[in-house]
């Protein structure tokens, strides 16, 4: 297979015209966000770029993992890489969903209210510890996910742009939590997990952190208005007919694993596989997506997604080994040159 000798040219929209970015320009941006990430997040390339790759599609962001692998870190070397406003919200089970959105304040001086926006209107929001707060408030945050807007006392009030919501949470503590409803988990993009660091790569961690926190010396790779103009770029890479079919398959595939599954994946998550397969193949510096791209991010895109049936995990599976499963199972078309 062959990339194309010819870069491909696609729209980036930066207000007053419309001029055109280099394909090419999408792989080296990607490729330098990862590596300023990796100063502080060693030996764990390929999560780090899953990572890149839901922000370049314009999703959000799950990282569940057990205590102190870096999930925190990973989140804010994800927002230092592109700049932009930065908030941190600390889920508690006393947060309201005001504190997340803000709300109206009586001006004495005016005689009237006036909003005062809350933490939420910026362009990296991390959710720390999502699972902490209560269902109430953790269901603030599903209208800014989705429709990248707020409303408050009737008003719909627009987010800033780029806007990404990056949460964590534990995957063992159950004490003072509250499980994420289907509905909020199918709006996260993709679910990473870190996992422990290979021996070596823990050594480095201990010399590097020695005296200082890499995470603090990250420089922004790219700014909020090229990430913008990617992710709308990314969203023209091509998608041929066979391509998009082999992706419905393997959606369709999750609703038929009842011997393993007792939900499949919802037609958002055939989008989200869809546009997950082409924020690949730009990282990647090609025009079209191919079945590997697929197979690459089916995975993190798909596994939070199903609901498994009790059993599985006695029987040492896992939602991410039956995604794979399947992909093992559905016939992949054969790329053409």
């Amino acid at each position: 297979m062959k990339t194309d000798e010819k870069p491909l040219e696609l729209s980036k929209d930066t207000g007053d015209c419309v001029e055109k970015i280099d394909i090419s320009e999408i792989a080296v941006s990607a490729a330098k966000m990862v590596e300023q990430i990796e100063t502080a997040i060693v030996g764990k390339t390929e999560t780090v770029r899953r990572a890149v790759l839901t922000l370049l599609c314009n999703g959000h962001l799950l990282i569940e993992d057990i205590p102190g692998v870096g999930k925190t870190t990973l989140a804010k070397a994800l927002a230092k890489s592109i700049g932009g406003d930065f908030r941190r919200i600390q889920f508690t089970p006393d947060l309201l969903p005001s504190d997340i959105t803000g709300g109206s304040i009586y001006n004495q001086r005016d005689a009237e209210f006036e909003f005062r926006p809350g933490p939420v209107f910026a362009n990296v929001v991390l959710a720390d510890e999502i699972n902490r707060a209560t269902p109430k408030t953790q269901s603030a945050l599903l209208e800014a996910m989705e429709e990248r807007t707020v409303t408050t006392d009737g008003i719909t009030r627009d987010l800033p742009r780029p806007f990404f919501v990056i949460a964590t949470q534990n995957s063992i503590e159950m004490t003072g939590t509250y499980r994420l409803p289907e509905a909020q988990l199918d709006r996260f993009f993709a679910r990473l997990s870190l996992g422990y660091p290979d021996k070596e790569y823990e050594v480095s961690i201990l010399g590097q952190q020695q005296i200082v926190r890499p995470v603090d010396a990250i420089t922004p790779a790219i700014t909020p208005q090229e990430l913008v103009a990617m992710q709308r770029a990314i969203r023209e890479i091509n998608v041929n007919e066979k391509i998009r079919a082999y992706i419905v398959d393997v959606v369709d595939a999750t609703r038929r694993k009842s011997s393993q599954l007792l939900m499949g994946s919802s037609p958002r998550g055939t989008l989200l596989l869809m546009r997950a397969a082409q924020g690949h193949a730009a990282m990647a510096g090609r025009a079209d997506v191919w079945p590997d791209d697929v197979k690459a991010v089916a995975a993190s895109v798909l596994a939070h997604r199903v609901l498994p049936r009790e059993d599985l995990r006695a029987q040492g599976q896992t939602t991410e080994s039956v995604i794979k499963q399947i992909l093992n199972e559905v016939a992949a078309p054969v790329p053409v040159g």
